[in-house]
């Protein structure tokens, strides 16, 4: 699949990038539509000219997550289960804001790039044999524990590598 944002226009792209770095250095409060407008040095109002609303901001940034994520599984795949797991784990510790914007809300899937939802969860599939139900629950597995590290949820003295390779030993 090609970039996401292959499709979009040259304002779209710098929107996109003003509203992903806001994100990134500020979390998911700064992401609004005055404040990615404001760090493009243009009016709110001009925003919508490119971006009709909120979710459709939103939705620029969680495409270039899948795009992103999608290419750090795919490089992973040789390695099967371990490195597809550490990849995906890594990736979401990488980026938190992205990871929560990703997945802690309802995907909306009828403004993604077709087939980049499914592209993403390719390596996991392939991960397990194939299987899509135990590619499900392997996601469910990766990101409870992701989530929880993000969130700061174990112990400080919690063995998060020996959870993670107990948890991938049950895909084995």
């Amino acid at each position: 699949m090609a970039d996401p944002t292959a499709t979009l226009t040259g304002r779209q792209r710098q929107i996109a990038a003003a509203a992903r770095a806001l994100l990134d250095e500020q979390g998911p409060e700064a992401l609004t539509m005055r404040n990615v407008a404001a760090a493009l040095g243009i009016k709110a109002p001009s925003l919508y000219k490119h971006v009709p609303d909120k979710t459709a901001l939103e939705t620029l940034v969680v495409a270039q997550g899948f795009a992103e994520l999608a290419e750090a599984l795919e490089a992973a795949a040789p390695q099967g289960l371990p490195g597809v797991a550490e990849a995906y784990r890594d990736y979401g510790l990488s980026h938190p804001h992205v990871y929560r914007l990703m997945n802690y809300r309802p995907l909306r899937r009828d403004l993604l790039p077709p087939g980049l939802e499914e592209r993403t969860a390719q390596p996991l599939v392939a991960a397990v044999g194939g299987d899509p139900a135990r590619a499900r629950a392997l996601w469910a597995f990766a990101h409870g524990m992701v989530s929880l590290e993000i969130d700061g949820r174990f112990p400080g003295d919690a063995d998060l590598a020996a959870a993670w390779r107990a948890g991938l030993d049950s895909f084995r």
